[in-house]
């Protein structure tokens, strides 16, 4: 009987990830090692000669290969802007990207560091500068392919996942059914508060994770989920801790940024609705992957009713958020 496989990372064997560098150009040693990584393969590959390089496969069928290329493009663009990202290099092939099966996959020189503490707040102004630089980038021409951020569109969708696949505990639908659309009411409101704002090419992830510092240097990371969006989706993730905090700190940001471009001070009203987009859509993310192995043995509680219950407090919580008034900057009333 043929052996069907379960996942296509299934086939992604050893032998098949150092055929696939070998087939780019490489010269392998033979040793491998995987690196933490739940929405693609990631892994540390020793070659014969220099340092080991760090080689991602893409989950099949996430992306096209010409949003993954425009993933590529824009991030050599900071790159030979002096913008300090960590670009995928140009293989032996010739070529930023390779395939081998079904699989795409890129090279990226190994990089250390660790998270950038954004309590501090001389480090918050430096990323609010590096950040107005990225923007600078990403203005000057919108992506072709990837798709734009939208809150509004992405919660109701995530919702229908949930709904369809029936996630959500019985006992907990009533509870949840009567909050998505007041969710969904006052997002609108907050987003109308923030009014027309620009759209250009972000990061799109831009969080404490993806960012590291060594020697006083900052190194941007991950751009896997780059799309078009307001600036403050790049800003929005870097802040932590009460309102008052949270003012405070994005004003430190765009402090920095402001040296560089201007920013539209009215997107703070956006804050709220992207954080519940967020975490709306994580729930349909885990239960998108479900089939992947990985995520029952590294997520095992999604599956549990404490999860959900949780949920349903957390989305209370943010009910809460979008109802009172949006953080305040430091001398706005």
């Amino acid at each position: 009987m043929m052996n069907v496989s379960a996942h296509p990372y299934d086939a992604l064997t050893p032998d098949a990830i150092l055929d696939a560098m070998e087939e780019a150009g490489f010269a392998v040693s033979g040793r491998l090692f995987a690196l933490n990584s739940y929405e693609n393969r990631v892994y540390q590959i020793g070659l014969d000669e220099g340092g080991p390089v760090i080689a991602k496969f893409y989950r099949p069928g996430r992306w096209t290969e010409e949003q993954i290329r425009e993933e590529h493009e824009f991030t050599r663009e900071l790159l030979v802007a002096d913008i300090p990202v960590v670009a995928p290099l140009v293989m032996p092939s010739g070529d930023t990207l390779g395939k081998h099966g079904d699989f795409f996959f890129a090279v990226f020189n190994q990089r250390g560091g660790q998270a950038p503490d954004t309590s501090v707040t001389d480090t918050l102004y430096r990323l609010g500068q590096w950040l107005g630089q990225i923007h600078n980038i990403g203005a000057l021409r919108p992506f072709q392919h990837r798709k734009s951020l939208s809150p509004l569109d992405g919660m109701e969708a995530s919702n229908q996942l949930l709904l369809e696949g029936d996630w959500i505990p019985k006992d907990l639908r009533p509870a949840w059914d009567s909050l998505i659309p007041d969710l969904l009411t006052h997002c609108r409101a907050r987003i109308a508060d923030a009014g027309e704002v620009e759209t250009l090419r972000l990061h799109g992830d831009c969080h404490a994770g993806n960012i590291l510092c060594r020697d006083e240097q900052m190194l941007f990371v991950d751009m896997d989920d780059c799309r078009s969006g307001p600036a403050i989706q790049d800003m929005w993730l870097l802040l932590n801790g009460e309102d008052i905090e949270r003012g405070a700190q994005l004003g430190e940001l765009l402090e920095g940024y402001e040296m560089f471009r201007d920013y539209n001070r009215r997107e703070r009203h956006l804050i709220e609705p992207l954080r519940c987009y967020r975490q709306i859509s994580h729930c349909a993310w885990l239960a998108k992957r479900w089939d992947d192995p990985a995520f029952p043995r590294f997520f095992p509680w999604f599956s549990q009713p404490r999860f959900w219950s949780d949920q349903v407090l957390s989305l209370r919580e943010q009910l809460a958020a979008l109802q009172a008034p949006s953080i305040v900057l430091p001398g706005q009333y």
